[in-house]
């Protein structure tokens, strides 16, 4: 009976060594370099693999706004069996975070097991697309707008190449998009850059390429996003305006109503940072997309202040909400990054 004792005690200290060892190998990388790849796959392996929800980031910043964070973290919990992939122009294959590094939003999102972070390589990217040519031959330094014109041209590349669903960082999931190809429509002839969907080399995307480049002005706001997609859309399909709460089919692809993510309009932004008297349910809509590019007063959400956002943050990224979102007196100011159209 001692033996017995004996041995089921050394076999349980055994185990309890094994879980402080990783416990402890875990804790001392989760600051000091960026998260294992949770699997060996590249992230073309990850891509190809199953219909992943793509966000960009074409800045240098290394450390996500927290409005960022809520975007992956949201649409991690509403695709929890599918890779939420951010690219992020600021990483490469051997970037470390320094000791005691205060990248908080980035840890956090490295912890989630579904969200995998990986370098963006435009020029890895772009190969075998109509954008190689015009990427090789431009001069990003004397472009206007070259940050949301380069992740323009990213989102439509890879969703291209690999299929899934591409969101701005500025969108909050809140339910899964049941459609394989379609476009998002902001207005009642307009569509949006901001979130769209396709299946693998879907042709409507070559097509875009192909007139970005044909038409290329980075002058003009928004000539090679939302403008190009409207531009397109009129190409493959005859217009016509929504009726109630339905959405447009053509083809082989969907306008979905401007209710799926535009319930609130631009020119009314601010209503996502004022307090209603009973938060709308957005019945109609799968995300949100809060227009952080029209936010130049750089309101930002506030724990205790229940306006719309904060309750927002709340119910769909709790953990972004537990961990980076302060009080009245220590608020956080978000960054106007290219995917926060």
């Amino acid at each position: 009976m001692l033996k017995e004792l004996q041995l089921s005690l050394s076999v349980f200290l055994l185990l309890a060594c094994g879980f402080l060892y990783q416990l402890i190998l875990k804790s001392s990388c989760l600051f000091s370099c960026l998260p294992t790849y949770k699997s060996q796959q590249g992230p073309e392996a990850l891509l190809s693999h199953q219909r992943s929800i793509v966000f960009l980031e074409t800045s240098e910043i290394m450390e996500p706004p927290p409005l960022v964070s809520c975007a992956v973290e949201s649409a991690a919990r509403i695709y929890p069996k599918q890779p939420v992939v951010f690219f992020m122009k600021a990483l490469n294959n051997s970037t470390q975070l320094p000791p005691n590094t205060s990248y908080r939003a980035f840890s956090l999102l490295s912890a989630i097991d579904n969200v995998f972070l990986f370098p963006l390589d435009m020029k890895r990217l772009f190969e075998d697309t109509p954008l190689f040519s015009w990427y090789t031959q431009i001069n990003t330094s004397t472009e206007r707008n070259w940050l949301y014109v380069s992740s323009d041209a990213s989102r439509l590349a890879i969703i291209w190449k690999y299929g899934g669903i591409y969101m701005d960082t500025d969108v909050v999931s809140i339910r899964p998009i049941p459609e394989e190809n379609f476009l998002a429509a902001q207005g009642s002839q307009d569509s949006s850059n901001g979130v769209f969907g396709f299946l693998p080399r879907h042709p409507f995307l070559w097509a875009c390429m192909e007139n970005f480049v044909e038409h290329y002005n980075s002058d003009i706001w928004g000539n090679q996003g939302p403008d190009l997609m409207t531009r397109m859309l009129r190409v493959w399909c005859k217009l016509r305006d929504f009726q109630e709460v339905s959405d447009l089919r053509c083809l082989n692809l969907s306008f979905l109503h401007p209710q799926r993510f535009y319930p609130i309009s631009y020119p009314e932004w601010r209503r996502y940072y004022a307090v209603w008297d009973t938060d709308p349910s957005f019945n109609d809509s799968y995300a949100l997309h809060l227009w952080n590019y029209m936010n130049q007063e750089g309101r930002v959400v506030v724990r205790g202040s229940n306006t719309l956002v904060e309750n927002l943050y709340r119910k769909h990224c709790p953990r972004t909400y537990k961990n980076l979102i302060r009080g009245p007196e220590e608020s956080v100011t978000g960054d106007l990054g290219p995917g926060n159209k």
